[in-house]
């Protein structure tokens, strides 16, 4: 994403923001750094580990007696978001969202967190695509723009210890395809099976779509590049229970 908007708006114009959490690892903070060198745009680096601290005293009493879960690690992407707005309003710079087609499809993403922004650049490109872009960039560029680890690491949003994407989706190479045939072939839930598709991963694929809709109707503007975008290529109602299976 931060090479596109090189591409498209010059260096001089983008500016990338590093956020660092207790959770965030060295090599999200070398990989993050050595890009911004390649790639030649300033960094800033604001930690926020005391916005979290201080939303975790604040909330002590009402979370009294339960267990961290997912709304810790949402409050992390919210302060970041919040955090990220403020730069765009002091400084009038757009944001720009980094959630991705998979993850936008299946509501992994957090509203006011890391969907905050004004454009979504990736938004209708699926996560494996992620990966074919970036390894283009590096090709064209005939240098390594974009670091290889960043290519080769799994895929994690750090917000708790040893998370990994894995642990909550199914892997992207299962994922995106079942996408495909859903959101953008308009495949029905018998004819995925007969694709070849696990039953158990698709109805749980599908139920995660559906349930996010509400998610995306709120999330940024973003370019088309497929078949079929997120948004008003495709609706789904969100106030009844109506089920594809």
């Amino acid at each position: 994403m931060a090479s596109v908007a090189v591409d498209a708006i010059a260096r001089a114009n983008v500016t990338g923001v590093y956020m660092p959490s207790q959770y965030s690892s060295d090599e999200s903070r070398e990989d993050a750094a050595e890009l911004a060198r390649r790639l030649g745009v300033k960094m800033l680096t604001i930690p926020i580990h005391q916005p979290f601290n201080a939303y975790l005293n604040t909330l002590r009493g009402a979370f009294a007696h339960t267990k961290q879960d997912v709304t810790e690690e949402n409050i992390q992407a919210r302060i970041r978001g919040n955090i990220l707005m403020a730069l765009s309003n002091k400084f009038g710079w757009l944001v720009l969202t980094t959630g991705n087609k998979s993850e936008m499809s299946v509501g992994y993403a957090t509203l006011y967190g890391d969907m905050a922004g004004g454009f979504a650049v990736i938004k209708d490109v699926p996560k494996t695509m992620v990966y074919d872009v970036s390894k283009c960039v590096n090709r064209l560029a005939g240098r390594t723009v974009i670091p290889k680890r960043v290519l080769v690491k799994a895929p994690t949003a750090e917000l708790r210890p040893n998370q990994k994407d894995s642990d909550t989706l199914p892997p992207y190479s299962v994922l995106d395809p079942i996408l495909k045939a859903y959101v953008e072939d308009d495949k029905e839930f018998g004819e995925m099976i007969r694709m070849g598709f696990d039953r158990k991963t698709v109805e749980r694929v599908i139920r995660l779509v559906d349930s996010s809709e509400y998610k995306r109707r709120q999330a940024p503007p973003g370019v088309k590049i497929t078949s079929r975008g997120l948004g008003k290529d495709r609706r789904f109602p969100i106030t009844n229970r109506y089920k594809s299976f």
